[in-house]
């Protein structure tokens, strides 16, 4: 059990990292979004590939959270859908621009992008994009991962930017090269991935900054209840009449 010890212990000393050495990009982030509601638009967020994709699916639908969340899930970046495949798309140039065609997304807009490394295709021209449409981006990525890749891996975007040079907000999760951040003796590659904690933690600190942003200007903030309390399908059938038919995955 002391491995399982090592590991809640470096994963909580990530996340009070996360916590600290971001307050202002949070505080900032959660204004815009506060902003997006008010006006009464969508908070969109993307997973630009791989496990990041569980990052959109984490504040989307969830029990606690803010309704007006637009998750873009790709079928092509989907682990589900074949992870190769995936690896594959999300290093494909010019994809990017399809899916926010796709989903609508146009100047005035507020995107979440999450992804951890921050260098691939669709990471990259997904923040590029934004910046052509006139479109909020709030990152959520790890910096140390794109300073220290090398810029002729195979993974980076063919222009060689990082995500944390081109969103208009960044969120660092401090995630370490190799994602992974536990050694065992007689194994060469470390174990216990670290970005699905950062990411998750980065975001729901968001949401609830955003949620208290907007009882501060005396906003009620559309919130889900879970489908599995008492009382829950009540709460939420008018929220799913009102957004139905403007949030695709809905």
């Amino acid at each position: 059990m002391q491995i399982i010890r090592e590991y809640l212990t470096t994963i909580q000393d990530l996340i009070q990292k996360i916590i600290q050495e971001n307050e202002e990009a949070l505080k900032k982030g959660s204004q815009i979004l506060a902003d997006t509601i008010s006006q009464d638009k969508l908070i969109h967020v993307f997973g630009t590939g791989g496990h990041s994709v569980m990052g959109a699916e984490e504040i989307f639908y969830r029990a606690g959270g803010l309704v007006p969340v637009n998750a873009i899930l790709d079928d092509g970046l989907l682990l589900a859908n074949g992870a190769i495949r995936s690896t594959l798309i999300e290093r494909t140039p010019g994809y990017a621009k399809t899916i926010l065609d796709y989903y609508d997304l146009v100047m005035g807009d507020t995107l979440i992008i999450v992804n951890a490394y921050g260098v691939n295709s669709v990471t990259i021209d997904t923040a590029l994009e934004c910046k052509r449409r006139g479109i909020t981006s709030i990152a959520i990525t790890s910096v140390e991962l794109q300073r220290n890749l090398p810029l002729n891996h195979p993974s980076r975007h063919p222009s060689k930017y990082n995500l944390c040079d081109l969103a208009d907000i960044v969120i660092d999760t401090k995630v370490p090269m190799g994602d992974a951040v536990i050694s065992i003796p007689g194994v060469s590659q470390k174990v216990g991935a670290c970005s699905t904690f950062a990411n998750a933690i980065a975001l729901n600190s968001l949401i609830l900054l955003t949620i208290e942003e907007l009882i501060r200007r005396g906003i009620k903030p559309p919130i889900w209840q879970s489908a599995n309390s008492p009382g829950g399908d009540e709460h939420n059938i008018e929220f799913i009449k009102k957004y139905k038919h403007r949030i695709k995955k809905l």
